[in-house]
């Protein structure tokens, strides 16, 4: 509220930490009275760093089934919209049988459980063995994954995972042919996220850093012409930016506000 912003993401508990407990009722009531009155729509959840919902390790496995179901519990007790998550990777295993793993354990995490809640699977920027890096494994992800649960599957792209994958979110050119991708691929209907994160990393350079909006590779004008795109107008935009002094916050929101004022530049084609 203090910062101006409409939608906001959470952690709804610890990201760094297996145990987590439960939400009260009171908690939860007095959450969905501050978002009513300031119009606070989205709420977005993010999911635990720890869950790796394609490991075949026995221990870790379980674990991160146990904790993305105290996940889904703690979402649809405080009444958020979305919950985003990482894939992860299943390490000396092939992609095939790591996407089988999340697929599987998206199914047991969620047994039993059901609601308005949307489950949002999130690319990345394809360092080492994760998962999810190009739009083809997201949808493999969704296309397995969708038919065990009572949870609609949709998907959550960063642009700093995006261009450090290979995308070039960057250009005017490279930015279209990005979204053409994931409207066929992926469905755009399906795509209610949108981290807006500027990236420290060259192109498909897989750096998971995030930069400042403007003061990375990716650049002030791509992100006008991703906030114009007649596409994305319905998306939820959240910043995953740096916090390293007072006010960083509130600059890179200012600064996705003024690119929303602002028609972007439109490169001009010869015939």
């Amino acid at each position: 509220m203090r910062l101006g912003a409409n939608t906001f993401q959470i952690f709804s508990a610890s990201p760094r930490m297996w145990r987590a407990g439960s939400v009260s009722p009171a908690s939860a009531a007095a959450l969905r009275r501050l978002r009513e009155a300031n119009d606070l729509y989205p709420l977005v959840i993010h999911d635990s760093y720890l869950i790796n919902l394609g490991s075949p390790d026995p221990v870790i496995r379980p674990k991160s089934i146990a904790a993305f179901r105290g996940e889904i519990e703690r979402a649809l007790a405080i009444g958020a919209e979305y919950l985003v998550f990482h894939p992860g990777s299943g390490k000396d295993h092939s992609r095939e049988a790591a996407i089988a793993a999340v697929a599987a354990g998206l199914s047991e995490a969620a047994r039993g459980l059901s609601g308005s809640l949307k489950l949002l699977i999130e690319n990345t920027a394809g360092q080492g063995s994760v998962l999810g890096s190009t739009l083809e494994e997201l949808a493999e992800i969704r296309n397995q994954a969708q038919a065990g649960l009572d949870f609609e599957l949709g998907y959550c792209l960063d642009t700093c995972h995006s261009f450090a994958a290979g995308y070039d979110v960057a250009s005017e050119t490279g930015l279209e042919l990005f979204l053409q991708g994931a409207e066929a691929i992926l469905g755009l209907e399906r795509v209610a996220v949108i981290h807006a994160n500027d990236s420290k990393g060259g192109l498909g350079s897989h750096l998971d850093r995030h930069e400042h909006i403007g003061e990375g590779l990716i650049g002030k004008d791509a992100f006008a012409r991703l906030l114009w795109h007649p596409q994305m107008q319905t998306k939820a935009f959240i910043l995953e930016t740096p916090v390293d002094d007072e006010g960083d916050q509130s600059r890179d929101l200012n600064t996705l506000k003024e690119l929303c004022r602002k028609s972007p530049t439109v490169r001009k084609t010869s015939k």
